[in-house]
C-alpha cells in the first residue's frame, strides 16, 4: 500500500519517466477515487494532482491522454551490511604522504 510520504517511480508508456514524492492522497467525491499531489523530484521541482482509484496509487496501470501510466513504490535496497556481505572497514583513513590541506575558511575571505 502507498501512503503520503512516499517515494513512486513513475512509468510512462513502459518505461521509468520520473520519480516523484506522495504529499498529500484526499478522497474524491467518487468512491474509490482520490486527489493524489505529487511532488516531482526533478528540477524544477513541481507540483501535480492527479485524480486516481485506489488500485492505481498501488501500482495498477492505468492511462492517461492514452498513453499507458504506472506507479510504482520505491522500497529502499537492503544495506549491504545488515545482509551478511560486509566489506572490509578499515581502522584509519587513508592520507597522502605530503598532502596539502587547503582551508575554506580562508578562500572564502579573499
Amino acid at each position: 500500500m502507498t501512503h503520503e510520504n512516499d517515494i513512486v517511480l513513475i512509468y510512462f508508456e513502459d518505461k521509468p519517466f520520473v520519480f516523484a514524492r506522495i504529499e498529500d492522497i484526499a478522497a474524491d467525491s467518487k468512491k474509490d477515487w482520490y486527489h493524489v499531489k505529487l511532488l516531482m523530484l526533478q528540477i524544477p521541482l513541481q507540483t501535480v494532482t492527479w485524480i486516481l482509484r485506489d488500485i492505481y496509487i498501488d501500482g495498477e496501470e492505468f492511462t492517461m491522454n492514452g498513453k499507458k501510466m504506472r506507479m510504482e513504490k520505491v522500497v529502499c535496497p537492503e544495506d549491504q551490511m545488515e545482509s551478511g556481505h560486509e566489506e572490509e572497514v578499515r581502522e584509519e583513513p587513508e592520507t597522502p604522504e605530503n598532502g596539502k590541506v587547503i582551508s575554506f575558511a580562508k578562500k572564502r575571505k579573499d
